[in-house]
């Protein structure tokens, strides 16, 4: 009698663990289909904007309309034939305030791409733009693939739209380091350069430590463009892509 109440409660733990498990399971791809919705609702208002203002030349885009939902917006992110589209942050006060919020403000495990807060969108030699690296790809989790060389050479280029333009930038440098480590490359405090000296010796380490060898090498004043995400094959890793503004 005994052992088959045993039996029976060993059972009814059992269902009830894979009951908790599959309510964990439905609940995270809930919010994760909400999280994406919102971003999705995000572009649209983009495109609508742009197709009223601009006669439907998608290279242009007018962020007007989001800035006045949310005036932490300084940019967005787009890279053609992928899905990284998406609105840049800035929270000067909270450095790290989008990092689980969305851009209504709202929790967010996906958070939203967020600008450093020591970087002027408009003024700074480097501006650094943080995302989180999700399993799923979604975020930055697709730039894992520009491990690869053969991924880099299809897309090479990243649109920056600030308020008023849009600016293109050529990856240069792909590589992966540790951050809060002292014998680390601490890429994120290159922000401004003080001379050319300074530039050119980021930009050399940022080469030497890519993945593969690009050919394009910026020049001094090229303004760059750092995207930063989690790596996991190294405690604190970081997968980090380096470009500079080119001209049309």
């Amino acid at each position: 009698m005994i052992k088959k109440f045993i039996y029976f409660f060993i059972i009814i733990l059992l269902i009830g663990i894979v009951l908790i498990s599959i309510y964990f399971i439905y609940k995270e791809l809930k919010q994760n289909k909400e999280q994406e919705d919102n971003f999705e609702k995000l572009i649209e208002i983009v495109e609508n904007t742009n197709n009223e203002n601009n006669n439907n030349d998608n290279e242009k885009i007018d962020l007007t309309k989001l800035y006045k939902l949310n005036n932490d917006l300084v940019g967005w992110i787009k890279i053609d034939n992928t899905s990284i589209n998406y609105p840049i942050m800035q929270s000067k006060n909270n450095p790290n305030y989008y990092l689980r919020r969305d851009f209504y403000k709202k929790y967010s495990t996906y958070g939203t791409p967020f600008l450093s807060e020591q970087c002027d969108i408009y003024k700074s030699d480097n501006n650094i733009v943080y995302g989180h690296n999700m399993k799923n790809k979604k975020m930055f989790g697709e730039l894992e693939n520009y491990k690869k060389e053969i991924y880099y050479n299809e897309h090479q280029i990243i649109k920056l739209t600030k308020l008023e333009k849009t600016s293109k930038y050529q990856i240069f440098a792909v590589f992966k380091t540790t951050a809060y480590n002292n014998n680390s490359f601490k890429y994120y405090d290159y922000i401004d350069f003080q001379n050319e000296e300074d530039y050119k010796n980021f930009i050399n380490k940022c080469k030497e430590l890519s993945f593969y060898k690009a050919h394009q090498t910026p020049e001094y004043k090229n303004r760059l463009l750092t995207l930063s995400t989690c790596e996991y094959s190294n405690k604190n890793g970081r997968l980090v892509i380096v470009a500079y503004e080119v001209n049309d």
